[in-house]
């Protein structure tokens, strides 16, 4: 009988936890909803909570709060006499728990972020950090199929979404998504990117980031995706104008020295000044070919955007020496 309740428990539980995850979905792609990532991330990180008690159950883990007296449980109430289980961030510091490293940190970021806009509103995050809802429910889903078997998998849920919505060049090419957005969100995103490794920062369990080119096919009409690259001189271009997005060519944007180490200051790093950007660069042999992180323009060096978030990175491993 025990195990029988024991089961039913961890059966509501993980029920519980697709149904919260596809809550937030559903919120998210909704256009009539201006309050999204608010709500998404509320619901997923319920969604990741019950999934996590879920796990604890079926592999006997005590995860209710309690201290041990004289070799007895003592278990922590609330003030109405219900135990207290634990909220999601302790489940990622369990021992036991069976959530990687990257995917930790992108709940950590979730949870973080939750706490900086419980107290101010927001205007721009949707776009601004979409990847990281991406990833965080792909990671759920991935967990779910890992935990519990595939049967249990969103898969069949996790489409594209349809917006009424014409997408103008700006919005393709990139515009000012975080004019808007508070600055104590803006330090606390910078803070904990910072403290990433450049593995973690560029995985995709952390941000799920899509770069699309042109499609190549013999004819138009061959391949039947929502979203497909045309050449803007082609006749097809010309014809149906609204009816695809056109993606130009788009040279990396180049900063020169003053302008890395100025980007870096302004992040919060003041002892970071050309001595240190010098000493950087060489330690890191920055400017070996093949590393990416700039080019030589007509006999003078220029960095890219990269080195600049990789300068960031370093900073924020060191803090008491740029800070």
């Amino acid at each position: 009988m025990r195990k029988r309740r024991v089961w039913s428990i961890q059966s509501e539980l993980l029920s519980k936890a697709k149904e919260s995850a596809l809550a937030a979905v559903k919120v998210f792609n909704d256009p009539l909803i201006k309050f999204k990532s608010e709500s998404f991330i509320v619901l997923m990180i319920i969604g990741w909570t019950y999934l996590l008690h879920s796990y604890c159950k079926k592999n006997r883990i005590e995860y209710r709060y309690h201290e041990l007296r004289n070799n007895r449980k003592r278990y922590d109430k609330t003030k109405r006499g219900a135990y207290k289980y634990w909220e999601l961030e302790r489940c990622l510091n369990d021992d036991n728990c069976p959530i990687d490293k990257i995917a930790k940190s992108n709940l950590r970021f979730l949870i973080g972020l939750r706490h900086e806009i419980e107290h101010q509103m927001t205007l721009n995050l949707d776009d601004y950090l979409s990847g990281r809802y991406q990833a965080c429910i792909l990671n759920f889903n991935h967990y779910l199929k890992v935990l519990f078997g595939r049967e249990h998998a969103l898969d069949n849920y996790l489409n594209f979404s349809l917006q009424f919505i014409e997408f103008s060049e700006e919005q393709i090419l990139g515009g000012k998504p975080d004019a808007e957005i508070p600055i104590n969100l803006k330090n606390y995103i910078v803070d904990f990117d910072t403290k990433l490794t450049s593995d973690e920062f560029n995985s995709p369990q952390f941000s799920y980031r899509l770069l699309f080119s042109r499609k190549l096919a013999n004819r138009p009409g061959q391949a039947d995706k929502v979203v497909e690259f045309v050449d803007p001189k082609s006749d097809l271009a010309q014809t149906i104008d609204k009816e695809y997005w056109i993606k130009k060519e788009v040279e990396k944007i180049k900063y020169r020295p003053g302008s890395v180490v100025k980007a870096v200051k302004d992040a919060g790093f003041s002892k970071f000044r050309m001595t240190e950007h010098t000493e950087i660069w060489q330690s890191e042999n920055a400017k070996v070919e093949g590393k990416g992180y700039g080019a030589v323009v007509e006999g003078t060096w220029y960095w890219y955007a990269n080195w600049i978030d990789r300068c960031l990175e370093l900073c924020g491993q060191n803090p008491t020496k740029y800070k």
